[in-house]
């Protein structure tokens, strides 16, 4: 049995995070992943928007989503919460799920692009716990003053939101904070995974893996593309959300956004402009998720793990695989 303050923080067999991913997180990848013994985080915009989950309305919808993941797994499952500042609405709307998510039970919460405080208050309330998304060591200075549990570290080998310190500086640079911390970047086998506990990591979070697997609904095109790239395809680009995200590189893939935006983005008003760069990039990937057309290329993320990556597979099979590579290897 593999004991880690993540294993106990979430109540898991295997230090291992599916990561929540927009759009790609549907109920039976949460589920199947979690089923393996490690824990998938839900992504509640996907759940909801993208997944079919909004009736009678988000709120409701959500609950009834998270019920029914729980006909599919009896194991934990976590949530994340996307808590950038930038439009009031959103964070009443997340509030609130995270309220629902609560009452459902979720006990375990992934915080990003924003002050987790608040959030933190709420879980610990029913006994919870918060980790926290972070890209180096400001970050999460920001995150334990405002009382997080975990960090989850994120490197330059990471799909989505791109970190710039490698695995080893990262641990480096945060090992004497007193707090759980998870390699996220780069993790696509067993090979990485033993490599990120060595280190002295506390588990890791992966994403990319998960893509491409058989309960995620992402077009097969996508999944295709992962298994067929190769470490030296994964490139960048600012124009998903206006901030790094790893993608699978293409002939007609702009990585920086426009002057006039980038000159928005550094301005007071770069949240504002964040999140509406970040709504357009989620409704076209809403659109692809719902099978309206090929997905574009250039939505498709990636981290560099995708070297790893060589077949199509159950995400259950995937998790307790690399699970059980490692179990009993800590103590």
């Amino acid at each position: 049995m593999i004991n880690t303050r993540l294993t106990k923080d979430a109540g898991i067999r295997y230090p291992i995070i599916c990561g929540a991913m927009y759009p790609c997180s549907n109920p039976e990848l949460v589920s199947a992943a979690s089923d393996g013994g490690g824990i998938a985080i839900l992504q509640p915009v996907s759940l909801t928007m993208v997944h079919g989950f909004d009736k009678p309305n988000r709120k409701e919808g959500l609950r009834a989503g998270i019920r029914y993941i729980r006909t599919l797994t009896d194991k934990p499952i976590g949530f994340n919460a996307l808590i950038e500042k930038g439009s009031e609405k959103y964070i009443r709307q997340m509030s609130e799920w995270i309220d629902i998510a609560l009452e459902e039970g979720v006990l375990f919460y992934v915080t990003s692009l924003g002050k987790p405080d608040w959030v933190c208050e709420k879980v610990h309330a029913k006994g919870g716990v918060v980790y926290h998304d972070v890209t180096n060591r400001k970050w999460a200075e920001k995150g334990k003053e405002c009382g997080v549990d975990g960090l989850i570290c994120v490197n330059n080998r990471a799909g989505g939101h791109l970190g710039e310190l490698s695995m080893e500086e990262m641990y480096v640079q945060l090992s004497d904070m007193g707090l759980p911390l998870i390699c996220a970047g780069g993790v696509g086998s067993e090979l990485e995974l033993a490599k990120a506990l060595k280190i002295g990591y506390d588990g890791v979070q992966m994403g990319t893996r998960f893509i491409a697997t058989d309960e995620c609904t992402t077009p097969q095109d996508y999944k295709d593309a992962i298994v067929k790239a190769k470490e030296e395809d994964i490139t960048w680009t600012t124009k998903l959300t206006g901030v790094p995200i790893s993608v699978i590189n293409n002939s007609k893939l702009k990585k920086n956004n426009s002057w006039p935006i980038r000159r928005l983005l550094d301005s007071r008003f770069k949240h504002r402009i964040r999140v509406l760069i970040t709504a357009i990039s989620f409704w076209r990937m809403r659109a692809f998720s719902k099978g309206k057309g090929k997905s574009s290329k250039d939505l498709w993320s990636a981290g560099k793990s995708v070297e790893t990556v060589n077949s199509i597979e159950s995400a259950t099979v995937v998790m307790e695989r690399l699970g059980k590579s490692i179990d009993g290897d800590i103590l």
